[in-house]
């Protein structure tokens, strides 16, 4: 899994600077302190979001793993009503 630090630094180097604004109004390039910020946002976020996919891939593993037992102990799974 990857560490804050290492997502931080994945996300500098995609995205080298940031620029906020629009086509209308013009866009103005962020301080370092906004930068360093918005990228430790994005970061946390990220790996808050895969965390919750890693969880998600181990309860869906589990779930096989349980089937699995179930079939090996001659219990067919949907008979429990799954």
């Amino acid at each position: 899994m990857t560490t804050l630090n290492e997502m931080i630094e994945i996300l500098k180097t995609e995205n080298p600077t940031l620029q906020v604004g629009d086509d209308e109004q013009g866009y103005t390039k962020l301080t370092d302190a906004e930068y360093d910020a918005q990228i430790a946002d994005w970061a946390k976020a990220k790996l808050a979001k895969e965390g919750k996919l890693a969880e998600a891939e181990a309860l869906t593993q589990s779930k096989i793993e349980a089937v699995e037992k179930l079939t090996a102990l001659g219990i067919d799974p949907k008979a429990l009503g799954r």
